[in-house]
């Protein structure tokens, strides 16, 4: 959570120093590529295909197995992504036709846009490793060390934006220095946690083991089955550099909203069931590892829901009170609102994708949610040519919105069609309970809001952000009190099967 509102504030931060301008979206969009592999390791991909191995040597293999399948795959990793590292740097200029080729009839921008991805590339094999690093933390339980990290990242990105970026000749460089300075601190946190738990890697190249090999393979299709959606995003950005200039940055302001209750809890959830699924299947405790699945998709239900619907509600009200200020001004308020009502139904499916694939990695299968992400990566392109010549850049968000329900869907009728798991008869209760609770939260907030006017006008920013959190509260405290009133109680929400 506090990874989160840090993130906020750097966000605040930037937009209010540079506003959602062409510069900005140049930076976002060199800032885009390491972080896009970021998602794909540290939330994603990468822990997917190593904890389930990781599990095993623990359960079967010792602690010494254990640790020598630690210095083989950190040392297979850092050469592999140390040599891509490199070859994106010398390859910058082409790198940069490939995900932004909007930029490619605009000379300042696609410059500017390559000088910065030659700073934050780097970030590639720094926050993999840290990623690495963490994955094994959370294997051994210590989920606080990998949660808090990030924290470090917003800091030093926030502190590059605030006293190095005046010092440069082009400022907006400063936020990719940030970036690089990030990676190195993040990655020096976690060593020594490591070597605290003994498992702090050395060097020993082995491409032939079995552990390292088995890895690969897993990670190979997962980076792209568990991380669909944030490459649906990606080429959501591809399509928005051909857009007017500000696109990128109203997309990425809004995703930014959108990713604080995925991160809270859509991920948190994913990260800290993934080691229990895990041990689950190698002891073949089937029903324990459905009862798993079961426990987290009700949480993710109960809270994605109602801030899907809070998100689409209050979408101009939260813009307005975190960014309307600096170089960041009404129209833009308005294009990032847009794109935020159209991305905020996604909260949910976004969510579901986080609890459902650690499901296939947990079993070490790789195939299904890689095709699974194939036609989602499909759909959303379809659905992006549809929705963009009339509502550009809200049609690109619409379009991940989509794809993502589409994904989940699959996700869950694999799990369903494999009797791996299934809903069972309480969540017809559980679900119209949910439901009836986001109803009544839903029409106290829209009683309770001010209206527009409230929201636009210049005051004081304690002010507005004391409304909002007292809208944010007393409808939480709604949906909370209806769902008591409908009979939920916290025993319902105990997972028995850990």
């Amino acid at each position: 959570m506090l990874s989160r509102i840090v993130g906020m504030l750097r966000d605040m931060v930037y937009l209010d120093l540079f506003g959602a301008h062409a510069a900005m979206d140049a930076f976002l969009v060199a800032f885009r590529i390491p972080n896009f592999l970021r998602r794909l390791f540290a939330e994603g991909a990468f822990a997917q295909a190593f904890v389930p191995v990781l599990s095993e040597y623990q359960l079967k293999q010792g602690e010494a197995a254990v640790q020598d399948l630690i210095n083989k795959v950190a040392s297979a990793l850092s050469l592999v992504l140390g040599g891509v590292a490199l070859l994106a740097m010398l390859a910058a200029p082409w790198v940069i036709d490939v995900f932004a080729p909007g930029y490619r009839h605009d000379p300042l921008r696609h410059a500017l846009a390559t000088q910065m991805l030659r700073l934050t590339v780097p970030y590639l094999p720094l926050i993999s490793l840290t990623a690495f690093a963490g994955a094994i933390l959370n294997s051994y339980h210590r989920f606080w060390v990998a949660g808090f990290t990030p924290v470090l990242l917003n800091l030093c990105m926030i502190a590059s934006a605030l006293w190095l970026a005046p010092h440069l000749h082009l400022p907006i460089t400063g936020l990719a220095y940030g970036v690089l300075i990030a990676g190195l601190v993040q990655l020096g946190f976690q060593v020594p946690f490591l070597w605290r738990i003994g498992k702090l890697p050395r060097w020993h190249l082995d491409w032939s083991d079995p552990g390292v090999r088995r890895v690969l393979t897993l990670m190979v299709p997962a980076l792209f089955g568990v991380s669909v959606s944030q490459i649906n995003l990606l080429l959501d950005t591809i399509l928005a550099t051909f857009l007017p200039a500000g696109s990128v940055s109203w997309l990425y302001t809004a995703e930014r909203l959108t990713e604080l209750p995925l991160g809270l809890i859509g991920i948190a959830i994913g990260t800290v069931i993934l080691p229990t699924l895990s041990s689950k299947h190698a002891s073949s405790h089937h029903e324990g590892f459905a009862q798993t699945l079961d426990w987290a998709l009700t949480v993710v239900v109960m809270v994605g829901a109602p801030a899907s619907l809070a998100m689409f509600l209050l979408a101009e009200p939260m813009l307005a009170t975190l960014f309307l200020h600096g170089q960041f001004g009404v129209h833009a308020l308005a294009m990032s609102a847009a794109a935020l009502r159209a991305l905020s139904g996604g909260i949910l499916a976004f969510m579901l994708i986080k609890v459902l694939a650690p499901g296939y990695y947990a079993r070490q299968d790789t195939r299904t949610p890689v095709r699974i992400g194939i036609i989602a990566m499909i759909a959303n392109m379809l659905f992006n040519l549809i929705l963009v010549w009339h509502w550009r850049h809200v049609g690109l968000a619409m379009a991940s919105t989509l794809a993502a329900f589409v994904n989940a869907g699959l996700l869950y009728h694999g799990l369903h069609r494999r009797g791996i798991f299934r809903f069972a008869a309480h969540w017809r209760l559980q679900t119209l309970r949910f439901a009836l609770a986001n109803l009544g939260m839903g029409g106290v907030i829209h009683a309770l809001d001010p209206g527009r006017g409230f929201w636009l006008q210049a005051g004081h920013l304690s002010h507005k952000l004391g409304f909002l959190l007292g809208l944010i509260v007393v409808g939480a405290s709604s949906y909370f009190l209806a769902l008591w009133v409908l009979g939920l109680r916290p025993r319902h929400l105990h997972h028995h099967g850990a």
